[in-house]
């Protein structure tokens, strides 16, 4: 019998045609199906991409909106801001998706400087003078909020950052003077 799909009756005459050589009788199981269960998705790297994206550059309620529209729970999306691809790899994030959303946040700090910097080169000495200038330091104050929110934290030596900064301890005996010390008079 050639491999391949066969019906139902193929395989009983084929079965029945070795009865005599097997001593029990072999039968059709159906097995659980492999992989997820229903309704587990497997989230595509492009949404993980855009919901990460979303939670940087948009805040964590305009990604939880979007993850809600496709079932995605709110651990994925905290995941997904930090690039990892799960809640069990978030110390571990997924190098590409940890690039796209670096590089989505460098645009981002990139648009809001050249609007800090133009706000900034508005407000002349004239403007000072003759206008108020507090439409002009509003904005220029707004997008340092932004930029700094969009920067990723710059560890500081004494965090713990998952590789630790040589630290160096110096021990300085101190000095006793002779008079201290017991005297043993010893004889020759």
């Amino acid at each position: 019998m050639p491999i391949g799909l066969v019906s139902d009756d193929d395989m009983e005459r084929e079965i029945s045609s070795y009865q005599k050589v097997l001593s029990t009788v072999p039968r059709v199981e159906v097995l659980d199906r492999p992989g997820r269960d229903t309704g587990d998705n497997n989230v595509p790297e492009s949404l993980r991409k855009i919901i990460g994206e979303t939670s940087v550059i948009d805040g964590r309620q305009e990604a939880l909106r979007l993850a809600e529209q496709f079932g995605i729970s709110s651990s994925s999306v905290s995941a997904y801001a930090k690039g990892a691809t799960s809640t069990t790899t978030y110390q571990t994030p997924n190098k590409e998706l940890k690039a796209h959303i670096n590089k989505s946040r460098d645009r981002a700090i990139k648009r809001a400087s050249k609007v800090l910097n133009g706000a900034i080169g508005a407000i002349t000495q004239e403007k000072l003078d003759y206008t108020d200038a507090k439409d002009l330091a509003s904005i220029a104050k707004d997008m340092t909020v932004v930029i700094k929110n969009l920067e990723p934290p710059v560890p500081t030596p004494g965090e713990s950052s998952g590789s630790s900064a040589p630290q160096f301890v110096i021990f300085a005996p101190t000095f006793r003077d002779e008079r201290s010390f017991e005297s043993i008079v010893v004889n020759e």
